[in-house]
C-alpha cells in the first residue's frame, strides 16, 4: 500500500509499504478515507525530534472498517469510524480514570501511545491507504454512514478535541474572556471551543494574516504580535486587567514579539502576563523533554526559563498535557451532527495522498494559505 514515509529533515515521500494485517483478536483494519497533517507532524518533519527515517506518519485518521478480528464485538465491516490519535487499551488505571492519552499498556515504559509518532509506541501511522487499529472496540468512534461531514469528522481525531481540551484545562466558563496564543489549527479550535463554551470575548494571537483572518471570521479578536507586545495589546482592550483565562496552542517552537529567533518559553511567559490574578492557563501546546534543534543547551534538554515567581505571585493555575480525546469526541461528534459545530472551517486544502510531500513543504513554510491539510488516500 502507499504511505507517507519520513526520509530525513524536511523530506517525506509516498512509498509502497506493507499493508497492515490483523495481529490480535481485538484489531480492525481500516481503509483510510481521510487523514490530516498536524502541526505536531511538523516537529518530526523538521528534525526537531528523535524520529528515525522510515516512520510512517499520521495520527489523525478516519475511514471504513475493512476487516475485524474475531474478538471485536461492537464493530463490523463497513462501519465508518474515526480514531483518537491516542492509542489506548481501555482497561489500565489511567484509561479507567479517563486519561486515555496516558495509557499504561500500549507503549511499555512510557505513559501514552499514538499512531505514527516518535516515542509513542510501535503503531504505524495512517497517512496511508490502510491502518491497523488495536483495541478497536474502545478506540473506534462510530460515525453516520456516507460521506457527509467528512472534513468535520476527521478533526475529531485530534485538533477539535485538543482545542477543546485547552479550554477544559483552563476551566473556561460562560461569560469569561480568554486569550489564545497561536492561531494555527489547534489555536483556532481552542478559540472556537471557547466561544462554544460561552466565552464573552476571545483574543487570538498570531502573526500570520490568513490565520488571524480565520480567527476574526469565527468571532475572535485578532492580535498580531508582529505589530506590538500582545500582552499590552490585550490589556489595552480589557481595561488593563488582562483576561480571565489563557490557552497556549503554540508550544516550544515559539517566537517572541520583536525577535527573529525562537524563544521556547515566550508564550508561557506572555500568558503569565496576560491572564489576570487568580486566573488559569491551559497548555495543550507541545513541549518536549529533549529538542535537538533548541536555541540553547537548556532548551535542548527541555529546560525552559519560565516566570514561575510571577505565576505564583498572581495565584495562577495551570493545566498541561496532551488531550485525552475520548473525553470529548462523542459530544463533539454529536454537536457536528446536530449542526451546533462545524470545525472544518479550518481546513484549507484537501489533496490526494500522492501530494503529501508538497503539502508538508507548503504547510511548514506557511505559504499559499496552508493552515490545515486533509489527505485522501
Amino acid at each position: 500500500m502507499k504511505a507517507v514515509v519520513y526520509k530525513e529533515p524536511f523530506s517525506v515521500a509516498v512509498e509502497e509499504v506493507e499493508k497492515p494485517s490483523i495481529q490480535h483478536p481485538n484489531d480492525v483494519i481500516v481503509r483510510v478515507t481521510s487523514t490530516a497533517i498536524c502541526g505536531s507532524d511538523l516537529h518530526m518533519y523538521e528534525g526537531r525530534t528523535a524520529a528515525e527515517p522510515g516512520i510512517v506518519f499520521g495520527h489523525e485518521n478516519m475511514g471504513i472498517i475493512e476487516e475485524t478480528g474475531e474478538g471485536v464485538t461492537s464493530l463490523k465491516e463497513g462501519d465508518r469510524v474515526v480514531m483518537p490519535f491516542n492509542v489506548a487499551c481501555g482497561f489500565c488505571t489511567n484509561c479507567v480514570e479517563g486519561f486515555t492519552g496516558y495509557c499504561l499498556t500500549v507503549n511499555p515504559g512510557f505513559p501514552g501511545g499514538a499512531y505514527g509518532y516518535v516515542a509513542m509506541g510501535p503503531w504505524k501511522g495512517g497517512q496511508a491507504e490502510y491502518l491497523r487499529v488495536p483495541y478497536a472496540d474502545f478506540n473506534c468512534l462510530k460515525l453516520p454512514a456516507g460521506k457527509e461531514h467528512e472534513t468535520d469528522f476527521i478533526l475529531l481525531a485530534d485538533i477539535f478535541p485538543t482545542g477543546y481540551h485547552g479550554c477544559e484545562l483552563a476551566q473556561v466558563r460562560p461569560g469569561e474572556s480568554v486569550a489564545v496564543y497561536g492561531a494555527g489549527p489547534v489555536g483556532l479550535m481552542a478559540a472556537y471551543s471557547a466561544l462554544l463554551r460561552g466565552a464573552k470575548k476571545v483574543f487570538s494571537v498570531d502573526r500570520v494574516p490568513e490565520r488571524l483572518q480565520k480567527a476574526e471570521e469565527i468571532g475572535a479578536v485578532p492580535i498580531n504580535f508582529a505589530e506590538g507586545d500582545p500582552v499590552e495589546q490585550i490589556k489595552d482592550q480589557t481595561e488593563g486587567l488582562g483576561t480571565d483565562k489563557g490557552v497556549d496552542a503554540v508550544g516550544y517552537q515559539a517566537s517572541a514579539h520583536g525577535a527573529d529567533h525562537e524563544e521556547p518559553a515566550t508564550v508561557l511567559n506572555s500568558l503569565v502576563g496576560t491572564v489576570r490574578a487568580t486566573g488559569a492557563l491551559g497548555v495543550p501546546g507541545l513541549y518536549v523533554p529533549s529538542d535537538p534543534g533548541g536555541p540553547d543547551e537548556q532548551a535542548k534538554r527541555g529546560m525552559l526559563l519560565v516566570a514561575i515567581g510571577k505565576l505564583f505571585e498572581k495565584g495562577l493555575r495551570m493545566g498541561t498535557g496532551q488531550c485525552n480525546v475520548k473525553r470529548y469526541n462523542r459530544q463533539l461528534r454529536d454537536m457536528i451532527i446536530e449542526g451546533r459545530a462545524k470545525p472544518s472551517f479550518v481546513v484549507s486544502h484537501e489533496l490526494p495522498l500522492d501530494q503529501a510531500a508538497s503539502a508538508y513543504d507548503k504547510f511548514d513554510k506557511r505559504i499559499e494559505g496552508y493552515t490545515k491539510v486533509v489527505l485522501h488516500p
